[in-house]
């Protein structure tokens, strides 16, 4: 048996990914990446940077995507829970435009891969939550792109937390998903 179990989504290349958690009185272990399992399952890196976040309730970041430097992302929660999305743009796929969400927690310790070619963002549903992930490229801001948390195009289902979405500036700004033009990702 494996150490993970890769579960797939109705979104070609984003995966669920479940770690085997050896646990007892004392505590648990898991292992949170191996490149030859998970290259295996189709998710080969090369994994180059990592990041971390810590937000509280009610904080929504995204949705966010990089026009150049794309980037594959690995994300975990290790405190907390978050609702978090991936959003199909790359413009020849058959779901092209199509969204899928999943609850990340310390509790479930699910990871979701979120290859390039799509956008990311999450919801922070607990006091607060750190999250975490490991990218396929560089970030550079100067490629950074967004779609509107809310675009009803997309219709991402959030799940509702008590006075509405808190958001950067930033994300406060992005258009919606028709108003983008996606032709950077025409090779994913």
């Amino acid at each position: 048996m494996g150490k993970f179990q890769f579960i797939k989504t109705k979104l070609p290349g984003v995966v669920i990914v479940e770690p085997t958690v050896f646990g007892d009185s004392r505590g648990y272990f898991m292992e949170t990446f191996q490149a030859e399992e998970f290259a295996a399952a189709g998710i080969a890196g090369p994994f180059v940077q990592d990041n971390q976040s810590k937000s509280t309730r009610g904080v929504l970041r995204g949705l966010h995507f990089q026009k150049e430097h794309t980037q594959g992302k690995l994300v975990r929660v290790l405190s907390g829970e978050v609702f978090d999305v991936a959003v199909d743009c790359r413009p020849h796929s058959p779901a092209f435009g199509q969204w899928v969400g999943v609850t990340l927690s310390a509790e479930n310790k699910k990871q979701l891969y979120i290859p390039q070619g799509f956008a990311h963002g999450f919801l922070v549903l607990s006091d607060e939550a750190e999250f975490t992930y490991k990218c396929t490229d560089y970030y550079d801001p100067s490629a950074e792109g967004g779609i509107r948390w809310d675009d009803a195009d997309v219709g991402v289902a959030w799940p509702a937390v008590e006075g509405g979405p808190r958001l950067s500036e930033k994300d406060g700004r992005h258009r919606g998903f028709r108003e983008q033009s996606f032709g950077f990702f025409e090779r994913w």
